[in-house]
């Protein structure tokens, strides 16, 4: 049900001390920007990781998922080369070292030795990891459902219910137990406020991959399913302020962004995408992005458009619903 790029979806991490560590794991670059070497939380920890298998990989997205062991959990680690940053690019071509490797007229290829500070490897940790997690990562081929509003009641609603999945990750972000130095924007109302945070997909390097989420203080709306025109102050105060606050901070203009929800979404609490009009973030197609200012339309026009209308999404080969659709003969 959630993509490869949903990298935020964890079940609740064990109180030992190897669950502690990897909260957030990067590779320790001494030289790089930022400080990592001067985290607490940046040791090494991937020293003990053993590899049992690649689960995907994109060489387009520069990715890789793999499977493993931390100690004696099951461990998923994400590795993702970050972009190379316009601002970096005179200290980039004056330190580097060039080896060539083909010239034919007036093309050659080469292979640029770059200085340490500039081969960083964004890496995300999950553990200890449950076999959704591993499923989750790992290469499958996607169907198109068509999922109409009695669907979601008889087939969708009983499996999030069934399945229990752990959002208290959100709770604890909510709750200022965790990541409170990453909070872009805060409102703090109970019914229409909300928290802006960049998703871990950005690192926050350079705007061209901006990436943020919007995640509601209310904890009983799950999905674009749920709402109806009462959440549309929510909506519009979400859909106002998350674009001031980016253009304050970021000083990005409204008309280059993209904001959206995703149905299914990769977690069942509501949240709001907000990205760069020119980045291709995972899961910003047709078949899974609802545009915030389209979601705020239909339901001015109806207030139960999302309670009746028929949605379509993609699921993976091994995701338990859409087991759930072809026993009920909707596939």
């Amino acid at each position: 049900m959630a993509d490869t790029a949903a990298k935020r979806e964890t079940d609740s991490v064990g109180t030992d001390e190897l669950s502690q560590r990897v909260k957030r794991a990067r590779v320790d670059d001494e030289n790089g920007d930022g400080g990592v070497g001067n985290d607490p939380e940046s040791e090494n920890i991937l020293s003990e990781f053993k590899t049992s298998a690649v689960l995907s990989d994109s060489a387009r997205e520069k990715t890789i998922f793999i499977h493993g062991k931390l100690g004696d959990q099951e461990a998923v680690v994400i590795l993702e080369k970050t972009p190379i940053r316009e601002d970096t690019l005179a200290e980039l071509f004056t330190g580097s070292k060039l080896k060539l490797e083909m010239k034919n007229d007036i093309y050659s290829t080469y292979q640029l030795l770059a200085p340490p500070k500039f081969n960083e490897i964004k890496t995300t940790v999950v553990c200890p990891a449950t076999e959704k997690h591993v499923k989750k990562y790992q290469r499958q081929e996607s169907s198109l459902v068509e999922e109409t509003g009695e669907d979601y009641k008889s087939i969708t609603l009983p499996y999030i219910q069934k399945q229990s999945f752990s959002v208290q990750w959100v709770h604890n972000i909510l709750d200022k137990k965790a990541e409170t130095e990453r909070i872009v924007f805060e409102d703090p109302d109970p019914d229409v406020g909300f928290l802006l945070l960049p998703d871990l997909k950005w690192d926050q390097k350079q705007v061209d991959d901006l990436y943020l989420i919007a995640i509601v203080n209310q904890r009983d709306i799950k999905s674009l399913r749920d709402l109806t025109s009462e959440h549309l102050p929510l909506l519009q105060n979400i859909f106002q302020k998350g674009k001031e606050a980016i253009l304050q901070r970021y000083s990005l203009a409204a008309s280059k962004l993209r904001v959206y929800l995703h149905y299914q979404p990769s977690y069942y609490h509501l949240h709001v995408h907000f990205t760069k009009l020119g980045y291709q973030a995972p899961g910003c197609g047709v078949e899974r992005a609802h545009l915030l200012a389209d979601v705020i339309q239909n339901l001015q026009a109806d207030p139960e458009y999302y309670k009746t209308r028929t949605l379509y999404f993609p699921l993976r080969a091994e995701d338990g619903l859409l087991g759930n659709f072809q026993e009920a003969g909707r596939l």
